[in-house]
């Protein structure tokens, strides 16, 4: 006869629901990428984020201000375009 394995008893639980601040950061970094924000000029930089950070405080009200401002902070670093490789970088590489 085959032993029966023991039964640990573990359930695996589903995957947890994103919380509304990171489905917002999500949708944001979707925003950015589909937009075309990273390399403009930062005036116009400037003016999308101000639209753009209205629209997600309508759509997600349930962030506070804090988590806004924190958004709005993730999004303008997630933004910039990559630091161009300086030649004491390229040298030290080589």
């Amino acid at each position: 006869m085959a032993k029966q394995q023991k039964q640990s008893g573990r359930r695996y639980a589903a995957p947890a629901e994103p919380s509304p601040f990171e489905q917002a950061r999500d949708e944001l970094f979707q925003h950015i990428m589909r937009c075309g924000v990273v390399g403009a000029e930062p005036e116009h930089v400037e003016e999308w984020f101000g639209e753009t950070i209205k629209y997600m405080t309508e759509r997600f009200p349930e962030l506070s201000e804090q988590q806004i401002g924190e958004l709005k902070t993730l999004g303008v670093r997630f933004a910039q375009p990559p630091k161009a490789r300086t030649e004491t970088n390229a040298a030290s590489a080589a």
